[in-house]
């Protein structure tokens, strides 16, 4: 049963920021998750004051609050464009409408799930966060980090050239995730990240080049760098078994959804 003592719906993010230095101190999200686990609260901070739920596009890079809704996300025209529908793919297998339309981008990015869709797809782009305390950093060191009491505010998608598709694999249209896979060419760089393994997502790093200088490949040479790209990525990606799947099926679901995904991204003719 989830209890608080004291709520405050801050009017700054220093004041949020001040409060959260609290061990027992916990940032409002959704809720979504906070509510469904036991845990004594001492000050739930509210940020829904703060103009943090909107989505700003500027000539450079895109500027996502951390109170917005995931469905706001997922209906957003601009991100769509951008990314080639790979946001709304990435979003609209996660429970259901009114539960996208509580959760946000903020939460899910911040507590690093190891289930989360949203954090597969947003390590595929050039995204950084920007912390109040620690300012703007890469989300691909983000991810890693050691946890803190530091206030997520923004989350900052660098607007680079970008073919990008997601695919996942669940047993049930609505549940957690199996596996996750992103593929992705940011500019030249060809970017794969791996999630639900079922630990967090993290991106599989091209050691031996297989996929250097892929979009000047011919179509053979492509599809000979996919499938041995895609025996890489299932050798090397760490994963292991619980409730939705064995370590050998995750395995075997790398290999199928990296050599999918980058066939799809392969075929795209055209950059945002």
């Amino acid at each position: 049963m989830l209890k608080i003592k004291n709520y405050v719906k801050v009017k700054s993010i220093a004041e949020a920021y001040e409060l959260n230095q609290k061990k027992t101190a916990c940032v409002l999200g959704g809720m979504v998750w906070l509510k469904m686990g036991n845990r004594n609260i001492s000050t739930a901070i509210d940020l829904s004051g703060l103009g943090l739920d909107t989505i700003q596009e500027f000539d450079d890079e895109f500027v996502i609050g951390c109170m917005t809704s995931l469905r706001t996300l997922e209906t957003d025209e601009r991100l769509q464009e951008y990314t080639h529908g790979a946001i709304k793919e990435s979003l609209r297998h996660i429970v259901g409408v009114q539960f996208r339309n509580c959760a946000t981008v903020g939460g899910s990015i911040y507590g690093r799930y190891g289930f989360s869709d949203v954090l597969t797809m947003f390590l595929a782009m050039d995204t950084w966060v920007e912390l109040y305390d620690a300012g703007k950093i890469p989300l691909t060191e983000f991810v890693n980090r050691k946890k803190d009491n530091d206030i997520l505010v923004n989350i900052i998608v660098k607007k680079q050239p970008l073919r990008v598709c997601y695919m996942s694999q669940r047993n049930t249209k609505t549940d957690f995730p199996v596996l996750t896979c992103v593929a992705s060419m940011i500019g030249e760089e060809a970017r794969t990240v791996i999630g639900a393994r079922p630990g967090r997502a993290m991106i599989v790093e091209d050691t031996k080049g297989i996929l250097k200088n892929f979009k000047k490949m011919t179509r053979k040479q492509r599809e000979q760098a996919i499938r041995d790209f895609a025996e890489f990525a299932g050798q090397m990606v760490p994963v292991s078994g619980n409730m939705r799947g064995s370590a050998e099926y995750r395995a075997l679901l790398a290999r199928v959804l990296t050599k999918r995904a980058w066939e799809t991204v392969g075929g795209m003719k055209n950059e945002y």
